[in-house]
């Protein structure tokens, strides 16, 4: 049975090394793009938590063969996808879980083909707003009926799309990608204008299934040109760690004294290591060796050891691609000195949770002063001579995995304990987060707040 409550006590030098689990959006990717191939696709080292295992699932539905064969040496599991070009119609409904990139990315690809499929999800997801997605297929050519603002259920009517242009109103990696899933079944294919880069994993990805990606560099964005026609065919996919989940053990190491952690074959994606510059810019003692490319993705290890940090204003244009590092940056804010300044992150208020609020309001009943705003994000940081971060909150996270584990990373260096509740969630991206910070040397256990 999953623990009410987890809590963090202020620990010893974290030590060792360690891998950081498969990437999310790799994960999502491989599976989908598997299932739309035709042939075998294996995939090696896939992120085994809640969210892809429902991408999983619904591959299945739509009538791909799924399997799982067995563990990756190195973490996560090796699986098969038996694709046959196309999904057909699902016997009932698809069932996403938390998945918000799963259910967006599924949807795009399931909108190319002539088929009705019901989408839900838990109680998270069926709060989280679906129009950025839909309004491009519906343009495409797409039908469904939903509950109000685009929220799901949502049942989709695919088939019949036509070519579409479509410039993104704000940076999306998953729009930008259930526009070229959806473009690869319709009439004339697909573009894609983004004014700011976001993560190219789908485009990547796309090439290594045998497609052709047309990527034109446009100022700070890209126009990306998916030709029409065109037949993706089975491949190898080797999912490297995710630095979204790499950013717990390498901040924790950053703001635990005598700490010194390495994490193994992390993705090093220029458009996903926004937090390494960050951090950098912050006086981080981070240093990266051993890099190479895997499965066309460049990966590396990378070492953090105890510093001294300084706050620092984040250029909102880094926003892209480091979205979902804000809450662990704001923890490492927390412990340096001076003021960070975090712009451009309103749709933090739209992921599981809204990350902008909680975090707030988690930093601030740790005793740390935050100004809130409505895209933004300022922490003052406590660092000062001979004073900690005083902690010993109980943190409510709104079964967000992130704000869980942020908060949680924040306990390892503060004076007082810090709990947080429904800590089931952090399974849905990171399996086995506490048993790894265990490892390291952190005191992570079961108990919650006398008050409760």
């Amino acid at each position: 049975m999953t623990a009410a409550f987890l809590t963090a006590r202020r620990t010893g030098p974290l030590k060792g090394v360690v891998r950081a689990p498969g990437d999310k959006s790799i994960s999502h990717r491989a599976l989908i793009l598997g299932a739309l191939a035709h042939g075998l696709t294996e995939i090696d080292g896939l992120l085994e938590g809640d969210d892809v295992r429902r991408t999983a699932a619904a591959m299945a539905a739509f009538g791909a063969g799924v399997e799982r064969l067995g563990a990756s040496p190195d973490g996560g599991g090796r699986w098969r996808v038996e694709g046959h070009g196309g999904f057909s119609e699902p016997v009932d409904v698809v069932d996403c879980g938390n998945a918000g990139t799963g259910v967006r990315l599924v949807m795009g690809a399931a909108a190319g083909f002539d088929l009705v499929a019901t989408f839900t999800g838990d109680a998270s997801l069926r709060g989280r707003p679906m129009n950025r997605v839909l309004k491009p297929l519906g343009e495409m050519g797409a039908r469904w009926i939903c509950r109000a603002g685009g929220r799901l259920p949502l049942t989709l009517k695919g088939g019949g799309l036509k070519r579409i242009a479509y410039r993104l109103p704000e940076p999306s990696a998953q729009v930008k990608s259930a526009v070229l899933l959806a473009g690869l079944h319709a009439e004339g294919g697909a573009e894609v204008i983004e004014p700011e880069a976001t993560r190219d994993h789908t485009e990547r990805m796309l090439r290594g299934f045998g497609a052709e990606v047309q990527v034109t560099e446009e100022g700070t964005g890209r126009r990306i040109v998916l030709p029409p026609g065109q037949a993706l065919k089975g491949t190898r996919i080797v999912v490297p760690g995710d630095p979204s989940s790499a950013a717990f053990p390498l901040v924790a190491a950053l703001i635990t004294p005598g700490s010194e952690v390495t994490v193994r074959g992390m993705l090093l994606n220029p458009l996903r290591i926004g937090l390494l510059d960050t951090l950098g810019d912050m006086g981080a003692d981070l240093s990266v060796a051993n890099v190479r490319e895997e499965g066309g993705e460049l990966v590396g290890d990378v070492t953090a050891r105890h510093s001294e940090l300084e706050g620092v204003e984040v250029p909102p244009e880094r926003a892209p691609s480091m979205i979902d590092e804000y809450p662990i940056l704001a923890v490492a804010a927390a412990f340096a000195s001076g003021r960070t300044v975090m712009r451009g992150i309103g749709e933090m208020r739209v992921k599981e949770s809204d990350r902008i609020a909680l975090m707030a309001a988690g930093l601030a009943a740790c005793g740390i002063g935050v100004e809130e705003e409505p895209e933004g994000l300022i922490v003052v940081g406590a660092k000062r001579s001979n004073h900690l971060v005083a902690g010993g909150a109980a943190v409510t996270t709104h079964g967000d995995h992130r704000i869980a584990m942020a908060h949680l990373v924040l306990g390892l260096a503060a004076e007082a304990p810090v709990h947080v509740d429904e800590p089931g969630m952090i399974a849905t991206s990171f399996p086995g987060f506490v048993e790894l910070m265990r490892g390291l040397g952190a005191e992570i256990a079961a108990g919650q707040p006398a008050a409760v």
